[in-house]
């Protein structure tokens, strides 16, 4: 892998929330203009960021969207406030707005944390009536303390807060003579009342169930079933970093059997129904170098998006009125080693014309899985892996509106390229995934294009001191198409993010000399409109923060 080099950062102005200006430009003038027009003032820069890291940084932030919100009356209620020392969960209970009615157009969550001294980065998780709303990560503090904030909409969650509700949150944590940083978050909700005339948002469904169990009995005129996992490699050990992980055969600290390829199933009673692959999450301590995401942290490491599947064409089995299995699994895992974590929620549509809906599933094939890990041992040991998997699913629904059928198809694939030297002192990655699904439901089918990457080193130098080079993409085309031709709504997200840092390592922190730059730049085109917003820091300080939308 070539190293990707140090990043060059153009210092801009600093716009906090509006866009840049660029430095005027004088017009064309006359001679005679030109005796008695003030000149023109500079452009602002940004302060020269300092030549390395201090005691203090910028807040962290991300180039991502705020949630948009609606021009109706809010309403807002304090979901969880605590202070996480340890592993002692809060716990707590929700009660519903008064004066926001109990229909909205959207509910925001708002988590607000702070923290100072010296933390690792910790995994967190926030559950309202046992379901999973929020899955999150913190970032690094400084010794003289930041604060940082994670927005998510969260409509799709409305059946579980009309009513009161019990909350659990946490935020694991350890403090002691060393780790000294206390982890104090406040999350509240903003309820968006219903505009006049408008229906319920599509994305609501009538019923979200938590996957507690391996068991889950359906109302029996389910007309659509969604599943949602938060999907996690964490916890510290190897499946932090599953993607990096060797055969057996190789020298290498992180082992697994069949290599680094990692699949999230989903399975109705024993019959796999859905396939995905994972998002190759980077927490704030990742790749053996914090300094990399101080202020700009890796894509989806605040706010953990949840694996979808498309369970409907299963829906007819499972409006029988009985239990049925409903199971996750990560293939891949080594046998016997945890370091996954997979909560999922069950969304459910109903059909109100009818009391049962019957239907049937028609087909359910799938390709042989494929995954090939080959070791080449050298002075540059390396690991080439090719993983890959196709799943179609179809079935049928007699609904109050007519037969339904839905067909959903989902295929995988997985590149990856790892190096590495004797010790570990040089260590490189280039992969690639894509996750490619259809949804074909009555005469609309929904196309989506996802694409994730990584391509980074790391290496350890004689005299100790560690550069890690780094770049991340988080890509999806999305379109739906009707039978006619016409393409009612698409969008297209590039979400990509470069760092190069480096520091001495196995020293106190006064004696590191620690340099860092980051840039991320998020853009979002599509039938609703355009957002791209570019975010880079160096040593800590912010040096650009562009909107070109």
């Amino acid at each position: 892998m070539a190293a990707l080099g140090a990043l060059a950062l153009a210092a801009a102005a600093l716009t906090g929330a509006g866009p840049a200006t660029a430095a005027p430009t004088p017009a064309t003038r006359t001679a005679a203009a030109a005796s008695t027009a003030p000149a023109p003032l500079p452009a602002p820069t940004a302060p020269a960021p300092p030549a390395e890291f201090g005691t203090d940084w910028h807040d962290p932030l991300t180039a991502a969207p705020p949630v948009a919100r609606p021009a109706t009356r809010s309403c807002d209620v304090t979901l969880a406030e605590a202070q996480f020392r340890d592993f002692t969960p809060y716990r707590g209970t929700y009660t519903p707005p008064t004066g926001c009615g109990s229909s909205w157009s959207k509910v925001v969550l708002r988590l607000d944390g702070k923290v100072k001294g010296r933390q690792y980065d910790r995994l967190g998780h926030l559950s309202v009536g046992g379901v999973e709303v929020l899955r999150t990560s913190t970032p690094e503090p400084s010794p003289d303390g930041i604060a940082w904030s994670v927005e998510k909409d969260v409509t799709r969650y409305t059946p579980t807060l009309r009513g009161p509700q019990p909350v659990e949150m946490l935020i694991g944590n350890v403090v002691d003579d060393t780790y000294t940083g206390v982890i104090d978050v406040k999350v509240t909700l903003t309820f968006y009342a219903a505009e006049r005339g408008r229906t319920r948002p599509a994305e609501v469904p009538d019923q979200v169930l938590p996957l507690t169990s391996a068991t889950l009995t359906t109302p029996r005129n389910t007309e659509r079933i969604l599943a949602e996992v938060y999907a996690t490699g964490s916890g510290g050990g190897c499946e932090e970093f599953w993607y990096l992980s060797t055969p057996d055969a190789a020298p290498y600290s992180c082992k697994a059997a069949d290599g680094p390829y990692r699949e999230v199933r989903i399975a109705v009673d024993g019959q796999l129904a859905g396939i995905a692959a994972p998002f190759p999450t980077i927490w704030t301590g990742g790749w053996s170098n914090p300094f990399l995401w101080y202020v700009t942290p890796a894509p989806r490491a605040f706010d953990v998006q949840p694996v979808v599947y498309d369970l409907t064409p299963f829906a007819a089995l499972l409006n029988d009125g009985r239990p049925h299995r409903v199971e996750v699994s990560v293939a891949g895992v080594p046998a016997g080693q945890d370091g996954w974590s997979t909560p999922a929620n069950v969304l459910l549509w109903q059909d109100q014309g009818r009391a049962v809906v019957t239907g049937a599933l028609t087909r359910a094939e799938q390709s042989e899985p494929a995954n090939s890990a080959v070791f080449t041992p050298g002075a540059q040991n390396r690991v080439d892996t090719k993983g890959g998997h196709r799943l179609t699913v179809a079935g049928y629904l007699d609904t109050s509106h007519g037969r339904v059928a839905t067909t959903v198809t989902r295929t995988l694939a997985n590149i990856s390229v790892h190096r590495w030297t004797e010790g570990e002192n040089q260590d490189a990655l280039t992969a690639d995934w894509a996750d490619d699904e259809s949804v074909t439901s009555g005469r609309t089918t929904t196309r989506t294009q996802r694409s994730y990457t990584i391509n980074g080193e790391t290496t350890l130098a004689t005299d100790g001191r560690l550069r890690t080079v780094i770049s991340l993409g988080d890509r999806a085309d999305t379109v739906s198409l009707r039978e006619n031709g016409s393409r009612p709504s698409w969008s297209r997200l590039d979400d990509h993010y470069t760092g190069d840092a480096s520091y001495t390592a196995n020293v106190p922190r006064d004696q590191r000399h620690a340099v860092g730059t980051s840039s991320e730049r998020y853009r979002r085109t599509g039938s609703d409109g355009c957002y791209d917003r570019t975010v880079a820091s160096a040593q800590g300080a912010l040096t650009q923060d562009l909107r070109r939308c």
